[in-house]
């Protein structure tokens, strides 16, 4: 299974907010924060087609990812996978890309998703703990 990219345009919308939601309801159910209404406004206030892209494997599109610079750092907004696809190495191939332009990368995670593990196990530190999300950090090896 080779993942390729494929560019993101407006019309995606609908279908980047169903596969978010259907990444993210779980752990936003335990934590009784599911809300589609507001699934819908936090994608679309960050929502730039410029800086996403699609993961696609097999010809399915399977997950997204947002890359937005800022300072000379990287900000991941967002790096969903559809439930099916979650455990086979493809979160692991996006972060070594954007890992590999060298700059710092700074990101949010759900507090008590299993995403928390995911960027600890690739180098990412703790920076900030919120009400509901955790800060992270990334920098190459100096």
């Amino acid at each position: 299974m080779t993942p390729t990219l494929a560019p993101v345009v407006d019309a995606d919308f609908e279908a980047m907010l169903a596969l978010r939601i259907e990444a993210l309801r779980e752990s936003l159910e335990r934590l009784g924060r599911f809300n589609p209404d507001v699934a819908r406004a936090r994608l679309k206030s960050q929502f730039r087609p410029e800086w996403m892209q699609h993961l696609v494997v097999d010809g399915e599109r399977v997950g997204y990812f947002t890359v937005e610079p800022h300072d000379g750092e990287l900000r991941l907004h967002h790096l969903y996978l559809k439930p099916a696809a979650q455990g086979q190495g493809l979160g692991a191939w996006v972060l070594n890309r954007v890992k590999s332009r060298g700059l710092p990368i700074t990101l949010a995670a759900l507090r008590d998703s299993r995403a928390n593990g995911f960027y600890l196990r690739h180098g990412f530190r703790v920076v900030e703990e919120q009400a509901f999300d955790i800060e992270y950090r990334w920098e190459a090896a100096a």
